[in-house]
C-alpha cells in the first residue's frame, strides 16, 4: 500500500489542476515515488485484462505468468520512436561480412547484434542482394530500436522473405526486437533465451496511454501483430503486456512465457 500521508498530498496537488494522470512526467520531483507505483498499478491492471481475454481465446495462454519489473536506462525517443533497453552484452560473432546492425554467418545465416535504425531496412536489403540464400536470423543482441517505424517496416522485410527468427540461449531480444522476432516466418527460442518489453514513448514525450486505443499511434503496432499472425484478441493482448510496464522500466522473460504469447515452432524452458 503507498503511504496516506503521499496519497493525500498528490491527491491534494491534483484537486487544483496541476497533477493530471495522463502527464506524470510533468509531477514535482518529490512525486517521483507515487508515480511509480500509480504506474505499476494502471499498467498491472492491463496486463491481467489482456491475460484474462487471451486465456478465453486459447487454451495455451490458461498457463500462470509471473511478472518481474525492473528499472532500467532507456533512451528518449527519437524522431521515429525510440525503443531500447541495455543488458549485458552477449558474445558477438564477427561474422564474414557485416551490414549495419547485421552480421552475416554463411550462406544460409544472419545475426542481428545491435540496435536498428532509419538506415537498417536498406542494409538488411542490401544484405539479401549479395547474400540471397540468407534464412535464417540469429536473434543475439538486439537491445531495440532508434525508429519504431523503421522497424516496422525491417520486421515486414523479415515476414515477406520468408526468413526465420531463433533466440540461442544467452540471447537477448529486447523493446523494439521483439518485433523482428515475431517477424521471422518461423519462430525458435531456445532454454536461456531472455526477452524484455516495456511501452514506447514518443519524441514529444507521451506514452500509449496519453493516447486513444484506436489512435492511430496505437493502432500501427496491434495491426503489426494481426500481421504477424495473431489474432485480434491476441494482438491486443500482447500489445496491453508490451505497455504493462512504464518506458523506464522493463519486464524481463524467457522463451516458455513468449510461448504463452505467440506461436513459437520451439520453446525452450
Amino acid at each position: 500500500m503507498l503511504d496516506d500521508a503521499i496519497l493525500a498530498e498528490a491527491e491534494g496537488g491534483r484537486s487544483q489542476g496541476i497533477y493530471p494522470l495522463h502527464a506524470f512526467n510533468r509531477i514535482a520531483q518529490g512525486l517521483g515515488k507515487l508515480r511509480g507505483c500509480i504506474f505499476a498499478r494502471m499498467r498491472s491492471t492491463a496486463a491481467i485484462l489482456a491475460l484474462v481475454a487471451l486465456t478465453v481465446s486459447s487454451p495455451l495462454s490458461a498457463q500462470e505468468i509471473t511478472y518481474e519489473i525492473v528499472d532500467v536506462d532507456a533512451d528518449h525517443a527519437g524522431d521515429g520512436g525510440e525503443r531500447m533497453l541495455q543488458s549485458e552484452a552477449a558474445a558477438i560473432p564477427q561474422g564474414i561480412a557485416a551490414y549495419g546492425p547485421f552480421r552475416v554467418l554463411d550462406d544460409g545465416h544472419a545475426a542481428l547484434v545491435d540496435v536498428t535504425d532509419a538506415r537498417s531496412p536498406a542494409q538488411f536489403a542490401a544484405m539479401l542482394k549479395d547474400f540471397p540464400g540468407i534464412g535464417m536470423i540469429e536473434m543475439i543482441e538486439c537491445p531495440g530500436t532508434e525508429d519504431d517505424l523503421a522497424n516496422l517496416r525491417l520486421g515486414r522485410m523479415i515476414r515477406e522473405k520468408g526468413i526465420a527468427t531463433h533466440v540461442p540461449a544467452g540471447g537477448s531480444v529486447r523493446s523494439g526486437g521483439v518485433e523482428l522476432f515475431l517477424a521471422g516466418a518461423r519462430r525458435y527460442a531456445d532454454a536461456g533465451a531472455e526477452f524484455a518489453v516495456h511501452s514506447w514513448m514518443d519524441d514529444t514525450g507521451l506514452e500509449p496511454d496519453d493516447y486513444a486505443a484506436n489512435a492511430p499511434e496505437n493502432r500501427r503496432y496491434i495491426v503489426y501483430y494481426e500481421q504477424m499472425g495473431m489474432s485480434a484478441v491476441e494482438a491486443r493482448a500482447f500489445y496491453a503486456m508490451t505497455n504493462s510496464v512504464p518506458f523506464e522500466s522493463a519486464h524481463w522473460f524467457g522463451a516458455r512465457e513468449m510461448g504463452l504469447w505467440v506461436a513459437l515452432d520451439r520453446a525452450g524452458a
